[in-house]
């Protein structure tokens, strides 16, 4: 099935990216990718999308001389590919309100923690020096403010005795590919509404249960 269109806008490896690619490979998945664009030559997500058979752009941004410039470039790029559906993963270049409002209820982003605590970088050095006992990943859509807009998804990770960034970033990031997946297939089905700036997920259920950490004895 084809689907909703996809843009994944990247600057680095692209393990998100490529939990998209395996989630649009499964039969019953209802969006694909047109396009992957990353601001960074060479950056490794190129390289998963290639191999997939995905169309690639590489928009250096310093070859522009303004955000704007750049942005128009970007958005030339996804309106030639039908793209429906712009998904930020790992890119890493703060966006303008008028790309923003573009795109605005089109653009999703992925973030490392669960939103709205802990914007911005260095979200996991923060929640372990803060002693929390859950972080986790949250995907949003996007508003002019830096990891800001409502909330389509998230999940929530135990951090462990003996956790150190590297340890808690590795279990986030698995956590982040099945959440990205998910909140895109929602907004494909059709099932998500934005109410207000909350959104309404039609036929969502939650856990049945609140998890503690540490466990009971």
């Amino acid at each position: 099935m084809a689907g909703l269109t996809l843009g994944v806008l990247i600057s680095g490896r692209g393990s998100n990216l490529q939990a998209l690619i395996d989630a649009c490979a499964r039969a019953d998945y209802p969006a694909r990718i047109a396009l992957a664009i990353s601001n960074v030559a060479g950056a490794g997500g190129l390289a998963r999308a290639e191999a997939a058979g995905i169309p690639t752009a590489t928009i250096p941004h310093r070859e522009f001389e303004t955000r704007e410039a750049f942005e128009a470039e970007i958005t030339a790029a996804l309106r030639r590919a039908g793209v429906e559906l712009v998904c930020l993963a790992g890119f890493m270049r703060l966006l303008t309100p008028g790309f923003v409002e573009d795109w605005r209820d089109r653009l999703i982003n992925i973030h490392p923690s669960l939103l709205p605590v802990y914007k911005g970088l260095d979200s996991h050095a923060r929640a372990l020096a803060d002693g929390v006992r859950f972080t986790g990943c949250t995907v949003h859509f996007v508003r002019p403010e830096m990891d800001v807009g409502p909330i389509v998804a998230q999940a929530a990770v135990p951090v462990l005795e003996g956790d150190d960034e590297e340890t808690l970033a590795t279990r986030v990031l698995a956590a982040e590919h099945r959440c990205y997946p998910l909140a895109v297939r929602l907004i494909a089905e059709g099932r998500v509404r934005i109410v207000g700036e909350r959104v309404s997920v039609d036929g969502a259920e939650g856990p049945e249960r609140a998890v503690l950490n540490p466990l009971e004895g």
